[in-house]
């Protein structure tokens, strides 16, 4: 990763010197090591805090909907599943293509720090990623991990390693590669259960909500200039949910919000603190949807519309959605 970092360091400084993009979208250090945040830089000098390494999973494609409203152009980096993310939003309009570089970056896995802490890795200072393991250079000395066993769940199911789109490729030749797991199997899990079984799981994980809308603010597709939950006509405008009907209804109309439009990029999981899946509420949608109108991936071109925009007399009727059952 250090090397894809010095490499587009310099490629975005050779950028913004002649003039070919005004400003760089990328990440820098947060507080601590493991939570780069995404960052503007708009001078060469400013890249010097430029950083990339295993723990910058935050997904930049989002803020380009705002970034693409500014004069100029801004030279983004996007790793293989950003890539669905981005042109997702272009078939939305929502990105301004003309306005954006894009530069593809190698992609080695991204690390869950959790999982590293479950591991034994407290307080870690740096990493260095050496191929398959993962060396945590910590307050209380050096552990190694195998890298697979600190992966985030969404690269374990990473749907793709090939960028969907770019300008131009920065891919180190040494980037581990990683065996992919079934993205649908606990999906078929919960198919599985009864009703009540299913309901339970649902109510156990999301009596954890504390509604601080990390899920909606960090996913690409929910972009609306005002959400329903921000409507104070809406009646459930409140941070806190009122009761457990309004908790469910927050991530349900959520889900149903982004169904035929998420590309499955994992970050609502992610960046929820209370560690609820909600990615599988999303993954039970892409599944339907592969099974009533044929095999689909949202933002895997950036043209043509989704299963649930266009229309045809072969569509599946709705009594046979319903005795399909669900998650």
């Amino acid at each position: 990763m250090r090397r894809i970092r010095d490499m587009i360091r310099g490629r975005a400084g050779e950028l913004l010197r002649d003039g070919t993009v005004n400003r760089v979208l990328g990440w820098t250090n947060g507080e601590f090591y493991y939570d780069p945040n995404p960052a503007i830089f708009e001078t060469e000098k400013s890249l010097d805090s430029l950083v990339y390494n295993g723990f910058s999973a935050a997904m930049l494609s989002k803020y380009l909907i705002e970034a693409t409203k500014k004069e100029g152009r801004v030279l983004v980096f996007l790793k293989p599943c950003d890539t669905y993310s981005f042109n997702h939003l272009l078939k939305e309009h929502k990105v301004n293509r003309e306005k954006t570089y894009v530069i593809g970056i190698g992609c080695g896995g991204m690390l869950d720090i959790e999982k590293l802490r479950t591991l034994g890795a407290k307080g870690i200072e740096s990493i260095d990623e050496e191929g398959e393991n993962v060396v945590a250079h910590t307050l209380y000395g050096d552990k190694t991990f195998a890298r697979r066993d600190a992966l985030l769940e969404k690269c374990l199911s990473c749907k793709g390693k090939e960028h969907k789109v770019y300008d131009e490729l920065a891919v180190a030749d040494d980037l581990w590669e990683w065996e992919t797991v079934n993205r649908f199997t606990k999906v078929g899990e919960l198919e599985g259960m009864g009703p009540g079984e299913r309901f339970s799981f649902w109510r156990g994980e999301l009596s954890r909500c504390i509604r601080c809308n990390a899920c909606r603010n960090a996913c690409p597709v929910c972009s609306c200039l005002k959400c329903v939950f921000d409507n104070p006509r809406s009646g459930v405008q409140a941070k806190a949910n009122a009761d457990s009907f309004e908790e469910n209804m927050f991530h349900i109309i959520r889900a149903f919000h982004v169904a035929g439009r998420c590309s499955d990029c994992g970050e609502c999981s992610r960046v929820c603190p209370q560690n609820i899946p909600l990615h599988l509420l999303n993954r039970k949608f892409i599944k339907d949807i592969n099974a009533f109108y044929g095999e689909y991936q949202a933002g895997a071109v950036a043209e043509g519309k989704s299963p649930l925009t266009e229309y045809a007399t072969g569509d599946v009727e709705p009594s046979i959605v319903y005795e399909r059952g669900g998650a």
